[in-house]
């Protein structure tokens, strides 16, 4: 169930909460990473953007960790004994305003985590130690029944990617623009989402 604030969102209004996401709160520290929470996911976008990803895949990669700021649960630390389900906290304050692609990187961003774990025997070796503990939270690597079924995923191969640049956002030496940079491309998504869904 969404929460009563996040309810009072529009399409007016979202790039603008994003924002005070990013300028307000960002600075909080990324699950015992050497970056802030707001740098990992700016980290994302800008390796995205450089690579050339559709601008679906840009805005994914910046929004994938948004849950850590409107989950009920607060914000994940090397303490934690359970899950807090981030990615769908996220998934659902954003399910409105962005189209599928957008929302199933986010909502599917650690579920693919644990699918490479299953499948790339190299994946598993190159996390850190943050998402090593998280990932036993989450659930450890896939089953075979869940790989099967996490393939039928539409979206595989941009959830995957997304996957790939929240693990490359952790370097506290890159050089990364603000969250302004982004916003039209945030409302060029969203615009193109809602016309969609008139026509």
């Amino acid at each position: 169930m969404l929460d009563e604030k996040f309810k009072k969102l529009t399409k007016e209004n979202i790039v603008s909460f994003l924002a005070h996401i990013f300028e307000e709160l960002g600075d909080e520290e990324y699950l015992g990473e050497p970056v802030t929470m707001a740098q990992h996911m700016l980290q994302g976008a800008t390796l995205a953007e450089k690579e050339g990803f559709s601008e679906n895949v840009i805005v994914a990669a910046l929004l994938h960790d948004i849950g850590h700021f409107t989950s009920e649960f607060g914000t994940f630390s090397m303490s934690d004994q359970a899950d807090k389900y981030h990615e769908e906290a996220g998934a659902k304050v954003l399910e409105s305003f962005f189209p599928s692609i957008v929302i199933d990187c986010v909502k599917y961003h650690v579920a693919a985590k644990r699918y490479l774990c299953a499948t790339s025997p190299t994946y598993f070796k190159k996390l850190s130690n943050a998402s090593v503990h998280s990932l036993n939270l989450q659930g450890g690597p896939m089953s075979k029944v869940e790989i099967k079924e996490f393939r039928k995923n539409p979206n595989l191969d941009q959830i995957v990617q997304v996957r790939y640049l929240d693990d490359a956002g952790k370097d506290p030496n890159m050089a990364i623009t603000d969250f302004w940079h982004f916003a039209p491309m945030i409302r060029r998504v969203i615009e193109n989402h809602l016309n969609n869904l008139k026509n």
